[in-house]
C-alpha cells in the first residue's frame, strides 16, 4: 500500500493518536500536515519525521480551521482528532466545563470536517477519532460522553450526504489508550480518590475484555485501513477499537 500521491491532514497531530497517525501516514509516502493549538509538540515531531510539516490552529475557532486549510492546500484525507477530557459529577459540572468538552470534541469535529469536505473535488477520506463514549455511557464525563455521542451521530448523518460521491465518513472509537490523556485521567483519579496509579490504571483497563490499554498504533492501522484498497463499501460506522468491549 501506499499513500505516496495522498495529502493528509491531522487535528491534535503533534502527541498521542494524532502523533502516531501522523508517522504511520508519512511512511506510507503521504503528505502529512498536522494541526494543534501547542506549537512546540508539533515542531518536535516535525524534526523527527520526514514528510510531516505543521501548522498550528485552533479547532474550536472557525476563522482558524477556515486559514489552517488555506494553508494546508487541497487535502484528500482528514483526520479530526483534536480533542480534551475533564471529569467532575454531573452536579458539579459548570456551563463553563460544558461548553469547552462540546467546543473542541463536537464543534472542532464538525468545523474541521465541514472545511474537509467542501475543498475535496474527488476521492477523499473524512475520519473522526471519537470513542467507546460515542458508543455507551461512562460516569463523571458526562459532557465528553455527549460531544462523544454527537460525533458519532455526525459521522452517520455526513456519510449519506455523500454516499454518492467519492468519499467516506467513518468514526474510529478507542477505548482507554496508553496515551497522555490517560495518563491525566489516572493523575486525576489518584487525585480525587486516594487510589495507588496501579490500581488507578487497572480500574480503567478493567473495560476492556482483554485487559489491557489500546495502543495509539493500533488506532492508526484502522485508519490507515479506511484510505485503503477496498475501503470504499465502509461508509457511516463507528469502528470500536476497544478489545471487544462494545
Amino acid at each position: 500500500m501506499t499513500l505516496s500521491k495522498q495529502r493528509v491532514l491531522i487535528t491534535g497531530g503533534g502527541t498521542g493518536v494524532g502523533a502516531h497517525m501522523a508517522k504511520v501516514f508519512a511512511a506510507q509516502g503521504a503528505e502529512v500536515i498536522i494541526s494543534g493549538r501547542r506549537t512546540e509538540p508539533l515542531e518536535e515531531l516535525v524534526a523527527q519525521t520526514k514528510g510531516i510539516r505543521a501548522i498550528a490552529a485552533d479547532v474550536t475557532s472557525e476563522a482558524d480551521v477556515a486559514a489552517l486549510f488555506l494553508a494546508a492546500g487541497p487535502v484528500d484525507i482528514v483526520i479530526a482528532n483534536a480533542g480534551a477530557s475533564t471529569s467532575a459529577p454531573f452536579g458539579r459540572t459548570t456551563l463553563e466545563d460544558w461548553n469547552a468538552m462540546i467546543a473542541v470534541n463536537l464543534t472542532g469535529v464538525f468545523l474541521t470536517l465541514r472545511a474537509g469536505l467542501n475543498q475535496m473535488a474527488g476521492w477523499g477520506r473524512l475520519i473522526s477519532v471519537a470513542s467507546t463514549a460515542g458508543l455507551k455511557g461512562y460516569p463523571y464525563v458526562a459532557p465528553y460522553v455527549a460531544a462523544k455521542h454527537g460525533v458519532v451521530g455526525l459521522t452517520r448523518a455526513l456519510a449519506l450526504e455523500v454516499a454518492r460521491k467519492d468519499v467516506t465518513v467513518n468514526a474510529l472509537c478507542p477505548g482507554f489508550l496508553d496515551t497522555e490523556m490517560t495518563d491525566r485521567s489516572i493523575a486525576n483519579i489518584v487525585e480525587k480518590t486516594g487510589m495507588e496509579p496501579e490500581a488507578a490504571r487497572a480500574a480503567l483497563t478493567a473495560s476492556n475484555p482483554q485487559k489491557r490499554l489500546i495502543q495509539p498504533a493500533e488506532v492508526a492501522a484502522a485508519a490507515l485501513w479506511l484510505c485503503g484498497p477496498g475501503s470504499k463499501g465502509i461508509n457511516g460506522q463507528a469502528i470500536s477499537v476497544s478489545g471487544g468491549e462494545i
